[in-house]
């Protein structure tokens, strides 16, 4: 731990002294501050990976020194120290940045455990911006976001198996973008210079899809004028990707699992085998278990396919992915229509957040391209969201008092899971004082520490 630097800034001189002993002896370097204006010096002479400030600095103000930090480090996590009276204004600092706050007297594990979570969400946000930018650069594929925890973790795994030779398998509903994880999977990993081949293998019929894989002979069968190469010879050295691998015939399944047995391959209509060196990447939306067990999907090439799975997290279950991804939508069908629509109006945000999104991040894109096209205003009203998702056989009408119970109760455990249980933020969002937020969720029975994301 010795090269993660802290800055600790706090006008109590003997704090100070106890912070840096216990600090140091968990072989952290540490710099310490009493003033405001000694902290920017130190944060401009060097980087500093986290800082601890106490909210009161003398005369000085907490606040306004934390803001003043992130202009110069905008990515740095702040931990505010505060007294148990100046918990509002503590409060008040993470609305404005600060990662958490802790309440003097506290115990040196509490400080150590907010520590290393505000270290350990830099990394990982770290890791995202990385993959994020390697990616709009190869590939302008920007639309990875990454606000979500659960896509955070993701991006972590990804980071991880890059560097790995080892086959990956990606689960995941239609929609959820499995083969932009598998670019950069690709990207990042060693064979990024060598070329990555896609196939889609519910999209071909079994003789064709042999063809494609393992490219065939002159003559093989009826149409085969001239040999080609298949994509295996074609991603030599590279990676290939093989999506809806579920939907793959079992005679072509014993051919892959040669491939990854032996490394080796033959042609249609030829007596030769072919080396080839390739990372394999495949995806699924199937439960490739339960085929297993129906007999349709061969148990040993599953054990050779499943070595490192990814999970990819359908929409619904990571609501507050949806702003980010409408914004990122909204900018790319500007610059593609030559239009300027400037936001999406809070009534279709709304809708935008409570629909469950079946088809994930491909609906989003379609609902927002459609939206853009539609409106003549600068900004997306309701009228252009979503217009056609009506259900086909609709529930009984409700008496109006229930349907609105039903509504407001949705309404409030979307915006718990957007705000992670934060009551501040979801009372602000909302609209409502925090005392008439906390009445609302007594009403309903819901109790924000169940939307709380822990590490």
């Amino acid at each position: 731990m010795s090269s993660v630097k802290i800055l600790v800034v706090d006008d109590d001189q003997n704090l100070l002294a106890l912070l840096r002993v216990r600090l140091e002896s968990a072989h952290y370097g540490v710099t310490t501050a009493q003033k405001g204006e000694e902290a920017l010096a130190a944060v401009r002479e060097q980087a500093f990976d986290l800082a601890i400030l106490d909210l009161r600095l003398g005369r000085g103000d907490g606040i306004l020194l934390m803001e003043e930090i992130h202009l110069l480090i905008p990515e740095m996590p702040i931990i505010i120290l505060t007294a148990h009276g100046s918990i509002e204004n503590a409060v008040e600092a993470m609305r404005k940045g600060a990662y958490s706050y802790l309440t003097k007297p506290f115990e040196p594990r509490d400080l150590f455990l907010q520590m290393e979570r505000a270290l350990e969400n830099r990394r990982l946000a770290s890791e995202v911006e990385r993959l994020k930018g390697l990616l709009e650069e190869r590939y302008d594929f920007s639309n990875i976001v990454a606000r979500s925890e659960k896509m955070h973790r993701v991006l972590e795994v990804v980071s991880r198996v890059a560097q790995t030779e080892s086959t990956v398998c990606i689960q995941g509903e239609s929609g959820t973008g499995k083969e932009l994880i598998a670019k950069a999977i690709h990207l990042s990993s060693p064979r990024k210079d060598k070329p990555f081949v896609a196939i889609n293998c519910a999209a071909l019929p079994e003789a064709l899809l042999e063809s494609q894989l393992f490219g065939h002979e002159k003559g093989a069968f009826t149409g085969a004028v001239q040999s080609t190469k298949g994509l295996f010879t074609q991603a030599h050295e590279g990676t290939i990707f093989l999506d809806e691998i579920g939907d793959m015939s079992l005679a072509i399944q014993a051919k892959l699992l040669r491939v990854l047995q032996e490394r080796q391959f033959y042609p249609l209509g030829s007596g030769k085998p072919l080396e080839v060196n390739v990372r394999i990447i495949v995806a699924t939306q199937k439960d490739l278990e339960a085929e297993v067990k129906q007999g349709i999907f061969r148990e040993d090439l599953f054990y050779r396919i499943h070595v490192i799975p990814i999970y990819l997290p359908p929409l619904r279950e990571r609501k507050e992915d949806i702003p980010p991804l409408v914004d990122h939508f909204l900018k790319k069908f500007n610059q593609k229509m030559k239009k300027v629509v400037k936001g999406v109006a809070p009534m279709a945000m709304q809708k935008l957040m409570l629909h469950d999104w079946p088809g994930n991040i491909r609906e989003v894109e379609n609902t927002i391209e459609y939206a853009v096209a539609m409106t003549r205003l600068d900004c997306i009203t309701e009228d252009y969201v979503l217009q056609s998702k009506t259900s086909s056989s609709p529930e009984p009408f409700k008496p109006l008092r229930e349907a609105k119970d039903a509504f407001e109760k949705s309404y409030l455990v979307s915006l718990l899971q957007i705000c992670r249980g934060n009551v501040s933020e979801a009372a602000e969002l909302s609209g409502k004082y925090r005392s008439d937020f906390y009445n609302l969720l007594n009403k309903h029975n819901l109790d924000a520490a169940d939307f709380r994301k822990t590490d």
